[in-house]
């Protein structure tokens, strides 16, 4: 192999765009699989351990070997390449396009360039494809956003805690402290100042999103999800899929977490089961297994079974409506231990006053036995099930409400809850659960918009807030993240709710609690106020 190290280009402004080569030893011509990121090439050097969870190339030496050249490119503004980190800005964007022909015309190039990369390098993918330059063959796009207000900055319009803790962890430290010791570079740009000066998706928002632009990428697109990644990462995959013009599949993970994608990711063996076959195709001209491959093939969640549709979401999928109910359930020790079932709700309302004295982690309590995630929130709770539900696609929770403040946060989740013995229950053990999927809202942002039906967290534009009227019943609809999820015959379906989430259940997706969060929340379930959640669920399964 032969590495080529801080190679420099100068780009239309004057800026060196700073590029490590790894190539065959030989003349060639290769193609070339180009990636680009904030984390500087010089910490390549790293194993790919779970440790450094931006070390998101793939397999470099083993690409090599299968007769390819990759590129690496820090963006401007990191590692060895001139300018201002713009995170994502348009500085950045139009640097892609001229980096991918400057490759195509070196003399061991073959002249076709195909993306490839995890999260910010998939992030960046989507501008590629978007700009479309003549060299561009294709984009491996493994699980990585098109739309960093909802999914890194403001989840539902709620402050998140992703940026604040990716600037500092990711970009920064690499940055200053690379592997080798060399060219440490500070990072004086003040991304998180600049996250909280921009709380509604506005011009400095749209100007590094994609997502409305993806109806311009004709380049061949072989879109790879994980569901493990719902706050992050999987909504952008879907997008990119459904939005994009040109040839194109999409592909589910039913990867276990969000750090085994990037375990996955850095595996021979990922690569060569999944993306050599793509980009042997596009790159190579050679007939590999991927053109039959289905256009959608996604593995039910928690079963590993494989379904293949040619769109998403499957056809055949019914929308189907749980009520909530005063309860009890009997089931699990929460605030209010409320009922959820297919029968309207006769009557009655739940209120809850936050924040709760016993939040810890978040929303969460720790007791003597560790942290009680569903205890201090409100949980509506189905009786055991008596056949198999399997659901696919987007859900959605409607509430009829109101508030002591001028706002509301709704931060719900959906879980399996797995049957308990009486004995367990009776010494009260809480029962063990999985979550199948949530959503967010800031009820404010949902006003502004004159309340659209929430079928996708992109019903809502998140341009302005409207504050509410203290008392005032309001209709209010949070949208699920997509899931394909089988809840058990025997387990129950649980919808929790609370203004907030925890580190515990949410890990690094979660919301920040604001100290000016005071107050109380009511919710109806009565005839007036039919409060419900709504499943798409997969019929003949």
């Amino acid at each position: 192999m032969i590495e080529e190290k801080d190679v420099r280009v100068a780009v239309r402004d004057g800026a060196r765009i700073a590029l490590r080569i790894y190539r065959p030893d030989g003349a060639g011509p290769y193609p070339t699989l180009f990636g680009a990121s904030p984390y500087r090439y010089d910490n390549n050097e790293l194993p790919a351990y779970p440790l450094f969870l931006w070390r998101e190339t793939g397999p470099i030496p083993w690409y090599i070997e299968q007769g390819y050249a990759f590129v690496h490119m820090d963006v401007r503004g990191t590692g060895f390449s001139e300018g201002e980190f713009g995170f994502m800005d348009r500085a950045e964007q139009e640097d892609l396009p001229e980096i991918i022909e400057w490759i195509a015309g070196q003399p061991w190039s073959n002249g076709k360039v195909g993306a490839i990369g995890q999260s910010y390098y998939c992030m960046l993918q989507w501008f590629m494809g978007i700009q479309n330059p003549p060299a561009l063959a294709c984009l491996g796009a493994y699980d990585g956003l098109n739309d960093p207000y909802r999914y890194m900055g403001y989840p539902g319009g709620i402050e998140g805690m992703f940026i604040p803790y990716w600037y500092s962890a990711s970009v920064r430290l690499p940055n200053k402290f690379p592997a080798n010791r060399e060219h440490p570079r500070e990072m004086p740009g003040d991304l998180i100042l600049a996250w909280q000066r921009h709380p509604f998706y506005d011009e400095w928002w749209n100007e590094r999103t994609a997502f409305e632009r993806l109806d311009q990428i004709k380049t061949p697109l072989y879109s790879i999800a994980c569901w493990a990644k719902q706050d992050l990462h999987l909504q952008g995959n879907i997008h990119g899929f459904l939005r994009a013009q040109g040839p194109k599949k999409l592909a589910m993970s039913a990867t276990a977490t969000a750090v085994s994608s990037q375990i996955d990711f850095n595996t021979v063996d990922y690569h060569k089961k999944h993306l050599l076959p793509f980009y042997d195709h596009y790159l190579k001209g050679l007939k590999t297994d991927y053109v039959n491959r289905p256009n959608v093939q996604y593995p039910v969640r928690n079963t590993g079974e494989m379904r293949s549709f040619d769109t998403w979401p499957p056809p055949g999928t019914k929308p189907t409506v749980f009520h909530l109910h005063k309860g009890p359930s009997g089931s699990v020790a929460s605030l209010n231990d409320g009922a959820l079932d297919v029968a309207p709700a006769s009557g009655g309302e739940t209120s809850y006053t936050y924040p709760q004295p016993n939040w810890t982690l978040g929303v969460v309590p720790v007791g003597p036995t560790g942290p009680d995630p569903a205890r201090a929130v409100l949980t509506f709770t189905t009786k055991p099930l008596d056949a198999d539900i399997e659901i696919a696609g987007n859900g959605k929770l409607v509430l009829y409400a109101s508030t002591t403040r001028d706002d509301m946060d709704f931060i719900v989740k959906v879980s399996e809850q797995f049957a308990q013995g009486a004995e367990e229950r009776q010494k009260g053990v809480q029962p063990r659960y999985t979550i199948a999927t949530k959503g967010w809202l800031r009820v404010s942002h949902a006003e502004h918009d004159g309340m659209p039906g929430a079928e996708t967290s992109y019903s809502y534009s998140h341009a302005g807030s409207k504050p509410l009227t203290p008392g005032k019943v309001y209709k209010v609809e949070v949208p699920f993240e997509p899931i394909a999820y089988r809840f058990r015959t025997g387990n129950r379906i649980r919808l929790e709710i609370a203004c907030g989430d925890s580190p515990v259940t949410d890990g690094l997706f979660a919301h920040l609690y604001r100290p000016d969060k005071i107050g109380a929340d009511t919710i109806r379930h009565d005839a007036a106020h039919p409060s419900h959640l709504v499943l798409p669920v997969l019929a003949g399964v």
